[in-house]
């Protein structure tokens, strides 16, 4: 897929931006700490799944202390929906130590600390820096690297060489809310099996659609 033209990403991300101006992760969490457990649990799952899971858990234990209170064992049964749940509940009793123990129990505001907890990779970082601290990042899931490659925003094969290049592509101005309305778009119109085309808010500006019609 060849990229669009500049004035088509702007025209692109100024569409998304009238029709909604303050995207939001559908993940439920109450506070930074929540968060990063919400999206360490959203690997290979689904939000909806990941809310379900954290309902009653986030009641019980929404800080560090109270999810090592809480333990690994009962941690499992809360989550056990969950895709891989033995290793993340593993996860976040680690992170959840290293945030007390190197951190005043506070979700650090730093890529390369939140990398180095537990459970933590690239995408997760972004995420929780863009949704708890507001910088203007790019997290790469599915749906980004789908949507961002199908439509023209880039051309790359990697999510990592896709992130770099949405950072330089997509206008400064948009970053704040680039990737949720990203994700939004490729899970409820640009879907990966079938693109619901005819509800497309950007269709006029899509790369794919312009090369389908040449």
């Amino acid at each position: 897929m060849a990229k669009i033209s500049s004035q088509n990403i702007n025209n692109i991300f100024t569409t998304w931006q009238n029709l909604n101006p303050h995207p939001q992760t559908e993940l439920n969490f109450s506070n930074n700490y929540t968060l990063l457990v919400a999206v360490v649990l959203s690997a290979q799952s689904t939000d909806i799944g990941v809310n379900r899971a954290t309902k009653k858990l986030f009641k019980i234990a929404d800080t560090p202390e109270k999810m090592l209170i809480l333990g690994e064992n009962k941690l499992k049964k809360h989550i056990a929906t969950i895709g891989l749940f033995n290793n993340k509940a593993k996860n976040i009793i680690k992170l959840s130590q290293q945030l007390i123990e190197f951190h005043n129990s506070q979700v650090p505001n730093n890529f390369d600390a939140l990398k180095n907890l537990a459970g933590v990779g690239q995408k997760t970082a972004n995420v929780v820096l863009n949704c708890a601290f507001g910088a203007l990042t790019i997290a790469v899931d599915t749906h980004v690297f789908r949507v961002a490659n199908r439509i023209g925003l880039v051309s790359e094969k990697t999510p990592e060489k896709t992130e770099l290049a949405l950072l330089k592509t997509i206008p400064k101005k948009f970053l704040q809310h680039a990737h949720h309305w990203l994700i939004l778009h490729g899970r409820y119109v640009c879907k990966a099996r079938k693109p619901d085309c005819a509800k497309c808010s950007i269709q006029k500006f899509c790369g794919k659609i312009m090369q389908d019609k040449n």
